[in-house]
This record gives C-alpha cells, sequence and structure tokens, in this order.
C-alpha cells in the first residue's frame, strides 16, 4: 500500500519517516517531496508498506500523532492517474 504523509516538519529526514513506520511492520520505500529550485522539503511524502494490514495500522497509529514536533496528516495515497 502506498501511504501518504502530510505536514511534516521541514527538518524531518526519510530515515525518521522510515523509523516511524518500521514501527508497523515492514518499509518497503520512503520519499519525501523536496523543492527542484530550494532543495528544501515540501512538507510531505509518500511511504510503501507492501503488507496491507501493517499499512492500515500505522495510518491508524500515525495519523494525527507527532513526529518532530508537528502533528501529521497520514492516509492512504490516491492512485497515479493513468493518462
Amino acid at each position: 500500500m502506498n501511504i501518504f504523509v502530510a505536514k511534516l516538519n521541514f527538518k524531518t529526514q526519510q530515515a525518521e519517516l522510515e523509523k516511524a513506520f518500521a514501527q508497523y511492520g515492514r518499509v518497503k520505500s520512503v520519499k519525501i517531496i523536496m523543492d527542484k529550485e530550494t532543495g528544501r522539503s515540501k512538507g510531505f511524502g509518500f511511504v510503501e508498506m507492501p503488507n496491507d494490514d501493517e499499512a492500515r495500522n500505522a495510518i491508524d497509529g500515525l495519523n494525527e500523532k507527532e513526529l518532530d514536533g508537528r502533528v501529521i496528516v497520514v492516509k492512504p495515497a490516491n492512485p497515479k492517474p493513468s493518462y
């Protein structure tokens, strides 16, 4: 399952985000979206977890919880549009 994570602290690193989600199960990938011009985090990212049950537990456990001093929003990511 691909998971959308918003309202991240701009200083949060991918390793920190992975550690938070790894408490709930195996993490396949973590990607914090960066601004191309400034190189700074845009404050959101995606976490991919191969097990849907573990992913749902992570969403339930982390949504509206504090990470690096910010209350984050965690929900299933919308599928990529196919053109």
